[in-house]
């Protein structure tokens, strides 16, 4: 080090010139994105293709009759509300009690930190075994959850094997599985709220009702929109929950986007039909996504005086 300040030499090696040092660094960025659109633009060819994998002789470009197919279809509008009910139930029931338990557990102690990490169990158990590990609670024969349905007159209960209950057992798991998400997301807006409108409110003594709907549940709305974001866009993707308790059914009653796609390519081996139906679900995660972000910087800019 003392040679080098005392002869003013500078180090010998490869240099790049800073015109091309931006475009060196950012390459990795740039072949992670071609990475991406790949396969997305494969699918967008494939789903304007007629293409079988168990007849590629007769594979050709149809321009869009997969699409315009599903509009006479009624086992694709059965597709598209189920993934909307499914993924909105989730979400607003998910969204109340993480809210809750955030409430909840809001003031920093020992006990409430405890707890918070302890609820977070779930959300470390991988989506399919949480499916298979209610599977068998719920198994009619020596399901601990059968047992309890029993003790209050539910003899029998069928859970996802039934097309009443299939709906309601798969929307339970994923609420045990997703809830930590929000409740530990909410949980950080709250903590991290300003305090000086509270102790205001304190003094004044206004009621706490109106303390939570007029300051805390507006200071907590952009988290409250990106923990809906998310999961939102989780949800109406949901594949692995779904697929490992019921694979769809009973008949068509769990259909969602992402297990028709899988039947249709790994049962009917139509590729073409099955990417046409990934970037429909790609276009309504996008539209929602749009809705999303803009409610989100128009409150952030109402929030910084700017509109």
């Amino acid at each position: 080090m003392a040679s080098v300040t005392q002869s003013g030499a500078t180090p010998r090696g490869f240099r790049i010139s800073k015109k091309v040092l931006p475009y060196v660094l950012s390459l990795p960025a740039l072949l992670v994105c071609i990475g991406i659109l790949i396969p997305f633009f494969s699918a967008v060819v494939y789903s304007f293709q007629r293409y079988r994998l168990s007849q590629p002789w007769a594979r050709q470009f149809n321009w869009g009759e997969n699409y315009l197919n599903f509009f006479t279809d009624s086992g694709f509008w059965n597709t598209l509300r189920v993934s909307l009910v499914y993924a909105g139930t989730t979400v607003v029931l998910e969204l109340l009690l993480g809210l809750g338990i955030a409430l909840l557990l809001q003031r920093r102690s020992t006990v409430n930190n405890f707890i918070s990490i302890m609820l977070l169990l779930p959300l470390m158990t991988a989506p399919a075994l949480a499916a298979l590990m209610w599977k068998l609670m719920t198994n009619p024969g020596f399901g601990i959850l059968s047992y309890f349905a029993s003790l209050i007159g539910l003899e029998n209960f069928r859970w996802a094997s039934s097309p009443d209950t299939a709906l309601l057992t798969v929307v339970l798991v994923d609420i045990w599985v997703y809830t930590p998400f929000i409740m530990i997301l909410l949980l950080a807006g709250l903590r991290s709220l300003p305090t000086q409108p509270f102790e205001a409110a304190a003094l004044d003594g206004v009621p706490r009702s109106f303390v939570f709907f007029r300051i805390t549940l507006p200071m907590l709305t952009p988290y409250i929109l990106t923990a809906t974001l998310f999961r939102l866009l989780d949800s109406i993707q949901q594949f692995d929950i779904i697929y490992a308790m019921t694979q769809g059914g009973p008949g068509d009653t769990l259909t969602v986007f992402q297990v028709e796609a899988y039947l249709n390519f790994f049962q009917s081996t139509n590729v073409g039909r099955s990417a046409a139906l990934l970037i429909i679900l790609w276009a309504i995660t996008y539209i929602l996504s749009n809705v999303f972000i803009k409610n989100w910087l128009r409150l952030r800019e109402r929030a910084r005086g700017e509109a």
